[in-house]
């Protein structure tokens, strides 16, 4: 390639990849703006402030605490130090230095920014016409000049490359750097868009030239997953590639790159990690108060893919490392892991959607309701049809409009009915109304050559319920189970606008559309939603969940009929399965069949967990990818048992919302082969 058009291409990705600081900018002072943390300074670097989603609203605020944590570790820790100073690599418009002066952190201590001359100069021209941030300045030291564009006592501003080793070098010593003297370098995403020989050339050179230093860097891992993959394309289509992903892609690997460039000690934390491990109880109870949410998995799944790094030379820099803190949701056991992986295959019909729920209505026929989709909340109530021609989807009509519901429950009955309950239309607004819905068997679906040909009737019959019901919720369970003859749809859990979890349990005689009252002993599971409920001989088999806390769960109970009502029985399971939410649970025999949801494990994505009830024994089996050609992501997904006879699993919709990424939907249902599994 002649070496103009390389000049050209370097200098697009430099412009790419300075774009990402506007963006992160303009995402910090949203968070700021919530309440998330404490920053006068950084809305004097953007032209206007724009809301962010919640969900990029707590992403941004733990990466700023993540990084504040750090800072403020190493100031603590060097406060007797004559001199300790601050070295920010592509520190973009990070207001750092301007809140860490304010705050009177900054004795004895001198920031040095180093960015893209273009990138200083823009900040330099917002410093210097701000009166705020002007005043912030001294100007007892001599003019500035060369690369270095703010020269004050406490802050200085470089403009030059960061990967060029010799001038960056020549620009601090202008500056007055003191190369012995204790030093924090901070890379917020920053090295991963150089090219993985410079990134590790900067990781060398300042473990080599800064002696008594901590390195604390803040980026992305786990580029193989669906998330991963997702994650990758979005900084492609920016023109702004992860590169350090594909050599360093989990904590394990950038562990071992810092201490094979020179550094001594190394400690390496994903975000759920930090978050769980090392935020107070009562500080994450406040951030998670500030707005409505509920897009758990995806804060979990944005959590496991960026992680916090501390890098130390010299005895006084290690005990500025972070700290190791236990999380329940990663249990020290390991699971019993299966050789075997389950073999998937996709369905030949398009159909997408998340939060909706489905129910069996005969072998073959399976309904789904609610959910949203590229066309927004409230997707029409359809039905997947089973021929010779394998599976297609067709429109139902119902009778009465269900409302728009995302995480509601469809739950078969006897005698071929299903209930329709809870669900909301946003975090703030529960879907109320219990609805009995029929089919007429005889009605045609059209024909089998149109996807959408003709429409299935639907009876949906507003049920008028006596007794005392449950509060309006999502994410619970509702499950049919019997005593004395009697069915009962029972709700468990679940959350609402005003409780992050709820621990009870309702009992709704189907036969008097009546809300009773049931003798129940035995210690009652805590609350939790997001979890999983199955029918088993007469009671209910329970699996996993989110506590109140947003910690995923890995108990099972069951819900067992005695004489005078029931009785919550634990199940004391070896090994202990990983705990996970937004699952899909079937019972096949004796066997709890537990496939995809959401955990907090640092390697792989949940596959198909098996939980023998008569031995209490788990076992863990991956899924076989390979024949899928696009990310699956299997939380918000519905999941149908097919074929007691050959066992399958039809996994229906599923994806969510990636971060800054984009909204992601899987395309088509997948059936998991369930044989292997269940011997």
């Amino acid at each position: 390639m002649p070496t103009t058009n390389r000049k050209k291409q370097k200098q697009a990705k430099d412009t790419a990849v300075q774009g990402t600081n506007d963006s992160s900018v303009v995402s910090k002072v949203s968070a700021a703006a919530q309440g998330y943390f404490h920053d006068d300074f950084l809305r004097h670097f953007v032209c206007k402030v724009a809301r962010r989603a919640p969900l990029i609203n707590r992403g941004y605020y733990v990466r700023w605490r993540a990084v504040d944590h750090c800072v403020r570790t190493f100031l603590h820790v060097t406060e007797t130090c004559p001199t300790r100073q601050i070295l920010s690599l592509g520190a973009g418009f990070d207001s750092l230095y301007f809140r860490l002066r304010a705050d009177g952190a900054l004795d004895r201590a001198v920031v040095f920014e180093v960015d893209f001359p273009d990138v200083a100069r823009r900040k330099t021209a917002l410093i210097t016409s701000d009166v705020t941030l002007r005043g912030t300045l001294d100007s007892r030291l001599p003019s500035p000049a060369g690369p270095v564009y703010v020269l004050s006592g406490q802050y200085r501003l470089l403009g030059v490359d960061v990967r060029e080793e010799s001038q960056v070098e020549e620009a601090l010593g202008a500056a007055g750097l003191d190369w012995d003297a204790p030093t924090l370098i901070l890379s917020e995403v920053v090295l991963t868009y150089m090219e993985t020989q410079w990134s590790d050339a900067v990781i060398r050179w300042a473990a080599k030239r800064l002696t008594q230093s901590l390195f604390v860097m803040y980026e992305q891992i786990h580029p193989h997953d669906a998330f991963g993959r997702i994650m990758q394309d979005h900084f492609l289509k920016l023109n702004s590639t992860l590169h350090a992903l594909r050599q360093y892609p989990d904590t394990a690997a950038q562990r071992h790159r810092f201490l094979d460039k020179g550094w001594e000690r190394c400690v390496c934390l994903d975000m759920n990690e930090f978050y769980l491990g090392l935020v107070s109880e009562e500080e994450r109870h406040r951030v998670e108060s500030l707005e409505p949410f509920d897009e758990y998995e995806e804060w979990h799944q944005k959590c496991s893919h960026y992680f916090i790094l501390t890098a130390s030379r010299g005895s006084l820099m290690s005990q500025a490392l972070l700290s190791h803190a236990p999380v329940s949701a990663v249990p020290s056991i390991l699971p019993s892991l299966s050789a075997t992986a389950l073999s998937l295959k996709t369905a030949s019909v398009s159909l997408e959607g998340l939060g909706m729920a489905s129910g069996s209505v005969s072998p073959g026929r399976v309904l789904l309701t609610g959910g949203s989709s590229r066309e927004g909340r409230g997707a029409g109530t359809r039905m997947l049809l089973r021929g010779e021609e394998g599976w297609r989807s067709v429109r139902v009509e119902p009778s009465e409009d269900l409302g728009v519901r995302l995480y509601h429950t469809v739950t078969a009955l006897p005698g071929g009915s299903l209930v329709v309950y809870g669900g909301r239309s946003s975090p703030l607004h529960p879907t109320r109304g219990l609805f009995r819905v029929t089919f007429d068997p005889a009605a045609s679906p059209g024909p089998l050559d149109s996807e959408d040909g003709g429409a299935v009737q639907l009876n949906a019959e507003q049920l008028v319920c006596t007794g005392d019901p449950p509060t309006p919720r999502w994410r619970h369970t509702a499950t049919t189970l019997s005593h004395k003859g009697n069915n009962f749809l029972f709700v468990f859990g679940g959350k609402n606008e005003s409780e992050a979890a709820l621990g009870d349990s309702h009992f709704l005689c189907l036969d008097r559309q009546h809300w009773t009252e049931m003798p129940v002993e035995g210690a009652v599971p805590e609350a939790r939603h997001s979890h999983s409920a199955c029918a088993h001989q007469g009671g209910v088999v329970m699996f996993g969940g989110l506590d109140r806390g947003g910690v995923p769960l890995g108990d099972s109970a069951v819900l067992r009929p005695t004489e005078r009502g029931f009785t919550w029985e634990r199940l004391e399971v070896q090994p202990p399965p990983l705990p996970r939410y937004s699952h899909g649970a079937h019972v096949v025999g004796e066997k709890l069949v537990v496939v995809g949801g959401v955990w907090l494990r640092s390697d792989g994505v949940p596959g198909v967990l098996i939980i023998d009830l008569a031995t209490h024994s788990s076992v863990e089996f991956s899924l076989d990818t390979t024949s899928v050609p696009w990310p699956l992501m299997l939380h918000s997904f519905c999941s149908e048992l097919m074929d007691t006879e050959r066992p399958r699993l039809l996994l229906i919709g599923g994806g969510g919302n990636c971060f800054s990424f984009g909204t992601y939907f899987n395309l088509q249902p997948v059936t998991v082969d369930l044989r292997p599994a269940l011997g």
